[in-house]
């Protein structure tokens, strides 16, 4: 049975049909309803003060949103990378609730060791479904991300042993954030460039994005590097360098995919957005290291988090979402206005942590703006996920008994 065929003959919820269908939804939910509440514990507002604390947003955004995310895009790209069947029906709702177990233990019962063992099965488990598909299917290709799923799994071990080790927590968050930037760069700059390409060409345009050379390689190289010494040493002169460097470099490949030709359509130009946020963060990551009186380091942390992150992944779960659910890809007022949304909160909050401490205002705004970016997901894009595709045949009428 091939992977197409499976899916034709899966009779079971829609919800459960396509990797991308729960993830996404579950993604977009929880982020949507947990940050504001997070924003009020923040700024010490009743009856929030105390609920939540630093390590639970952190760890939340990273392991809880992002792992969601990926493992709707993965569980739908791996099956295509490898024509292998997909994972659909009780083994992908076993998989999803697995990740909300994690989340409700984190949330109810943070400080207990069982809670870290739930919140952990859940991305070892992914990543061992990610390599046995990849290597089943001989994608060596793709090895690449499935190298990354793991040090994601990994850095979200060295984060839960926190009680042990402060200082290995957050050689974990750095990991963690190091992994999302290259997959961003490896992902995003093969994906980006493609689907500019594809919506040019049918409208004329014979200046197409450039075709990936090894300028592109050398960038991914550069990114990696910088990454790598910012998780081993974090505050080192020569790192800020490596960061502002891959930042550029970033910001020329951009450059070079023609995204000003694409504002008509949102569901291309907010792909570039999102690259670019993470160029930027790199380069605001790397001032704050050559000049951390001047640059507060959590300008470039939410630059790469609730930009380059935030603004990504909502491009491809929109695009996913529509494509296979049998709609066409056009962004319409509804889903411009979540993209908008989401590059303003990340604005708002990159400008709070640049502000005189952490600008109150702003925060409550970017709170605002992303609660209706990942609201606006749920409530426009949830049917989608949990009903039929749109072209779906309609089911035959039994035929009349006698």
């Amino acid at each position: 049975m091939t992977s197409s065929s499976a899916r034709r003959a899966y009779a079971g919820p829609p919800l459960f049909s396509f990797g991308f269908r729960p993830f996404f939804l579950l993604a977009c939910a929880w982020p949507a309803a947990t940050i504001p509440v997070w924003v009020g514990t923040y700024l010490g507002c009743p009856p929030f003060e105390g609920l939540l604390t630093r390590d639970w947003h952190v760890h939340e955004m990273i392991f809880g949103y992002l792992s969601a995310v990926m493992a709707g895009f993965l569980l739908t790209a791996v099956p295509n990378w490898t024509g292998r069947l997909p994972v659909m029906g009780a083994p992908l709702a076993g998989l999803a609730g697995l990740w909300l177990a994690g989340r409700l233990a984190m949330l109810l019962f943070p400080a207990e060791p069982l809670s870290a063992a739930v919140d952990v099965a859940f991305l070892f488990v992914f990543a061992a479904v990610v390599w046995r598909e990849v290597l089943a299917g001989r994608n060596w290709k793709n090895l690449p991300v499935c190298g990354l799923v793991t040090l994601m799994a990994l850095a979200n071990l060295a984060v839960d042993l926190r009680p042990l080790s402060a200082e290995l927590a957050a050689g974990g968050e750095r990991l963690a954030l190091g992994v999302a930037a290259v997959m961003i760069a490896l992902i995003g700059g093969r994906v980006t460039p493609s689907f500019t390409r594809n919506w040019l060409a049918p409208r004329g345009e014979t200046r197409l994005p450039a075709p990936a050379s090894l300028f592109d390689t050398a960038v991914l190289v550069a990114t990696a590097v910088a990454a790598a010494a910012w998780v081993a040493v974090p505050e080192a002169r020569p790192v800020g360098a490596l960061l502002v460097l891959a930042g550029v470099a970033n910001l020329v490949r951009l450059a070079r995919w023609r995204g000003h030709r694409t504002l008509a359509e949102p569901l291309v130009w907010v792909m570039h957005a999102g690259y670019g946020w993470m160029a930027l963060s790199l380069a605001v990551l790397g001032a704050s290291v050559l000049a951390p009186s001047h640059i507060a380091r959590s300008a470039g942390i939410h630059a790469l988090t609730a930009g380059a992150i935030g603004v990504m992944t909502l491009a491809m779960m929109t695009r996913a979402t529509l494509g296979h659910t049998g709609r066409a890809r056009h962004a319409g007022p509804w889903t411009t206005l979540i993209y908008v949304s989401a590059n303003l909160a990340a604005a708002l909050r990159v400008a709070a942590a640049l502000a005189p401490e952490d600008a109150p205002i702003l925060l409550s705004l970017a709170s605002l703006a992303w609660s209706v970016a990942f609201a606006g997901f749920v409530l426009v894009y949830g049917p989608m996920l949990w009903g039929p595709r749109a072209d779906a045949a309609p089911a035959r009428p039994q035929a009349a008994r006698a």
